[in-house]
C-alpha cells in the first residue's frame, strides 16, 4: 500500500479547491479486514456463525442457493437484526438459465388493516411495534421456495443450523443489548417476555431479566417449529414425493397448517389482525428485477416495492458527471452525489409502491436514460435545494401523470426542529431517529464454483419482536413502512394484502453478461446510498472489495424517513471524521448540515466474480460484526 505523497497533502493543504481528499486504488486506506479470495465458493453474512453455517453446507456440496438458506435461517435464529416472522427479498443468477431471478417474500397487511382502523386509534402512521405492526411472515416461505426451485439439498439438511442454535446458542452482547433497552416493550408482549426475558434481575426478584452475555440462549418452542417443518418434509419424502414437492410440504404446514393457525390464534389474542386467510393465500413470487446498464455494466434490483430502483435511478444521473474528475470525495464529488439522491429518493417518496395493487408506478420512465437527463439539467451546482421533488416520469414513457396535482402540492414532511432528534416511538422506548433510520437489516452474499450467484437482504421481527405463541416466531414491523396520506404517496397507501414498500435492497451487477458483482447492506434508508458509493469505488476508483466496503461514504437524511414520523432532514449530510476540514468548510457554505462519525461504510458485504482468473474476492466491512469465510 502506497503512503499519501507529502507533497500532495501541501497541494491539498494550500489550495483546497484542487480537490481530492483520498485517492483511491493505489491511495486507498489500508483496510482493516483482509479480502478475502477463494476458488470454490464464498459466503458472507452478518454474523460469523452464519457465515460458518454457510461453510459447513458448501462442505456438503450445497450450492450458494443451499447456503444462502442456512446462513439465512441462522441469522433469523439468532436474532440478527430480524426473526422469522419478519421478510426476505433475493437476487438469484441462475447460471443453466444465465438470467437474475428476484425473489419477493415480503409480507402483506392483514384483512382489517386500512387507513381508516389507524386512524380511529389516531397515529400519524402505523405502529412501529407491536401485532399491529406485523405484516404476515414472509422469511420462511421465501426460504422454502428458494431451496426448492434452485436449491439441492433438503429442508432438513439447510435447517440443521437453525435448528442447533434453536437449541441453544451463546448470545453475543448486540443481542443481549437490545433486549435490555427494549425490555419496556417487551414486558407488554407475555411470549415475548417469556423467550426474550429468560432470566431473574438478581436485585428484584420480581423483574424478568435478558440472558447475560455468553450464556446458552435456548429457544426450545423455535425449534420445534422447525422440527416440525423437517417432519413434514420427512413425511413427503417417505410417501414418495421429489425434493421440491416435499419442501412445498412443509410450506403448506407453516402457512396453512397447525403453525399457520397458532400464529394467528397468539396474534389476535394479543390484538393483532391476521387471519387464517391472510396466511394461506399469501405467496411468495419469483419475478423480473429491473435494471440499468452503467458504462457497460448491468446493474440489477428488485423492481419498485423496494427502494432498489432508487440507486439505479442515481446511476443514471451520475453517468452524465466527470466523477473522476472531481476527485474522490471532494467537496465537488459529496455535493453531486447527495444532489442526485435527493432528485433519486424524491421519486422513490412519491412513485414507489406495491405493483399489483393500481395503478401501475411508472418505473419505464423513470428508469429512462433520457429522464435522467432531464433530472440533471436541475441540478443546483452552487447549493443544496432543500426542496428537491419528484420529476414526472410519465412524458418519458409516453403516458399522463394521474396524480399531477398531488405532485404540484408535493412537499417534504418537516421535521419538528433540526437535528438528530428522538422519534416517540408507541413502545416509548428511546429509539432515536438516526437509529430508527438504520434499523432492521443484515445483509447475506453467496457464490459458487458452479456460476450460482446469490445477494439477500432479509429484515424483520427484530428485537423487541412480538412472537407468535408457542411457535417461538417473531413478528415483523413492517407495516411502519405504509403511508396513510394519498398525497405523500397515492402508490404506498396502507390497503389489506398490499405490500409496503421497503428499504431492502439487494444487489448484482453483470459484466458481459456474466456476473460481476454481488452485493448489500444493513442500514434501512441508507442502504441504496451506500451501495452506490461502493459501486463507484469499484468501477470509477479501482478499489477492491473490501477496500471499497470500508471506505469513507456520506449519508443523507433529506429523503423521507421510511418509519417512524417518515419525515426529511433536508440538508443534513453525515461524512466521515477524517473528511478534511477544508471539504467541510466548503460543504457548510453550500448549505450543508455536517455531522461526522468514525464509521460510515455501511456495513457493506460483497462478493466480486472474477472470470477471466475463474476466482472471488469477499469483503465484508469494519463497521459491523459482518464475516466471511472463502474457500
Amino acid at each position: 500500500m502506497h503512503a499519501f505523497p507529502e507533497r500532495l497533502r501541501v497541494l491539498l493543504f494550500l489550495f483546497p479547491g484542487f480537490g481530492l481528499f483520498v485517492l483511491p486504488a493505489a491511495f486507498a486506506q489500508r483496510p482493516v479486514k483482509p479480502l478475502l479470495h477463494g476458488t470454490q465458493w464464498v459466503a458472507i453474512a452478518g454474523k460469523p456463525p452464519a457465515a460458518t453455517a454457510g461453510a459447513m453446507i458448501f462442505a456438503q456440496r450445497g450450492n450458494a442457493v443451499d447456503a444462502t438458506c442456512a446462513m439465512l435461517g441462522v441469522t433469523c435464529t439468532m436474532w440478527d437484526s430480524l426473526s422469522w416472522g419478519g421478510e426476505t427479498q433475493a437476487l438469484i443468477y441462475h447460471p443453466g438459465e444465465k438470467k437474475v431471478i428476484g425473489v419477493n417474500a415480503l409480507g402483506v397487511a392483514p384483512t382489517g388493516a386500512t387507513v381508516e382502523f389507524f386512524r380511529k386509534k389516531k397515529p400519524a402512521f402505523p405502529p412501529e411495534y407491536g401485532p399491529l405492526a406485523a405484516v404476515t411472515p414472509g422469511t420462511p416461505g421465501g426460504l422454502m421456495v428458494m431451496l426448492a426451485e434452485y436449491g439441492t439439498l433438503s429442508l432438513e439438511q439447510v435447517l440443521a443450523p437453525s435448528i442447533k442454535m434453536a437449541d441453544g446458542y451463546a448470545i453475543e452482547q448486540g443481542a443481549v443489548n437490545q433486549i435490555e433497552r427494549n425490555r419496556t416493550e417487551i414486558m407488554k408482549w407475555s411470549d415475548s417476555r417469556r423467550v426474550l426475558l429468560p432470566g431473574v434481575d438478581p436485585n428484584d426478584p420480581d423483574r424478568p431479566a435478558p440472558p447475560e452475555v455468553g450464556d446458552v440462549f435456548r429457544q426450545p418452542q423455535l425449534a420445534a417449529t422447525l422440527r416440525k417443518l423437517v417432519e413434514t418434509e420427512r413425511a413427503a419424502r417417505a410417501a414418495g414425493q421429489d425434493r421440491k414437492a416435499a419442501i412445498m410440504a412443509a410450506y403448506d404446514r407453516f402457512y396453512r397448517g397447525d403453525i399457520a393457525e397458532e400464529i394467528v390464534r397468539s396474534t389476535r389474542r394479543q390484538g393483532g389482525l391476521f387471519t387464517r386467510e391472510d396466511l394461506a393465500r399469501w405467496r411468495v413470487k419469483l419475478e423480473e428485477p429491473v435494471s440499468t446498464n452503467y458504462k457497460g455494466i448491468d446493474v440489477y434490483k428488485l423492481t419498485h416495492w423496494t427502494q432498489g430502483p432508487a440507486m439505479l435511478q442515481a446511476l443514471n444521473l451520475l453517468e452524465l458527471a466527470d466523477l473522476r474528475g472531481m476527485g474522490y470525495n471532494s467537496a465537488r464529488y459529496i455535493h453531486t452525489l447527495y444532489q442526485v439522491m435527493n432528485l433519486a429518493f424524491a421519486d422513490r417518496d412519491f412513485y414507489y409502491g406495491d405493483p399489483d395493487f393500481p395503478p401501475a408506478e411508472p418505473i419505464r420512465g423513470l428508469l429512462s436514460k433520457e429522464y435522467a437527463r432531464a433530472r440533471f439539467e436541475t441540478i443546483d451546482w452552487e447549493r443544496n435545494n432543500p426542496r428537491a421533488a419528484p420529476g414526472d416520469p410519465y412524458p418519458f414513457q409516453g403516458d399522463e401523470n394521474p396524480f399531477r396535482d398531488l405532485l404540484r402540492k408535493w412537499r417534504p414532511i418537516p421535521p419538528d426542529k433540526p437535528g438528530p432528534m428522538r422519534v416517540e416511538l408507541a413502545a416509548n422506548q428511546g429509539m432515536t431517529h438516526d437509529e430508527a433510520f438504520h434499523a432492521g437489516t443484515t445483509s447475506i452474499q453467496a457464490a459458487d464454483k458452479d456460476g450460482w450467484v446469490v445477494s439477500v437482504t432479509p429484515s424483520g421481527g427484530w428485537i423487541p419482536a412480538v412472537i407468535a405463541g408457542t411457535t417461538g416466531v417473531g413478528l415483523s414491523q413492517r407495516m411502519q413502512s405504509f403511508i396513510m396520506d394519498r398525497a405523500s404517496n397515492p402508490f404506498n397507501v396502507l390497503e389489506p394484502g398490499k405490500r409496503p414498500r421497503v428499504t431492502l435492497s439487494p444487489s448484482l451487477a453483470l459484466r458481459d453478461g456474466r456476473p460481476l458483482l454481488a452485493f448489500s447492506v444493513q442500514g434501512g434508508d441508507s442502504q441504496d446510498q451506500n451501495l452506490v458509493q461502493f459501486f463507484l469505488n469499484v468501477v470509477e476508483f479501482g478499489m477492491d472489495v473490501q477496500q471499497a466496503a470500508e471506505a469513507a461514504n456520506i449519508e443523507s437524511f433529506q429523503m423521507h424517513s421510511s418509519f417512524g414520523d417518515h419525515r426529511s432532514e433536508p440538508g443534513r449530510l453525515v461524512v466521515r471524521s477524517d473528511v478534511p476540514p477544508w471539504v467541510r468548510a466548503e460543504l457548510t457554505r453550500m448549505g450543508y448540515r455536517i455531522e461526522r462519525l468514525v464509521r460510515t461504510s455501511g456495513p457493506i458485504t460483497a462478493i466480486l466474480i472474477d472470470s477471466e482468473r475463474g476466482t472471488f474476492q469477499g469483503a465484508a466491512s469494519e463497521h459491523g460484526d459482518d464475516y466471511g469465510i472463502a474457500w
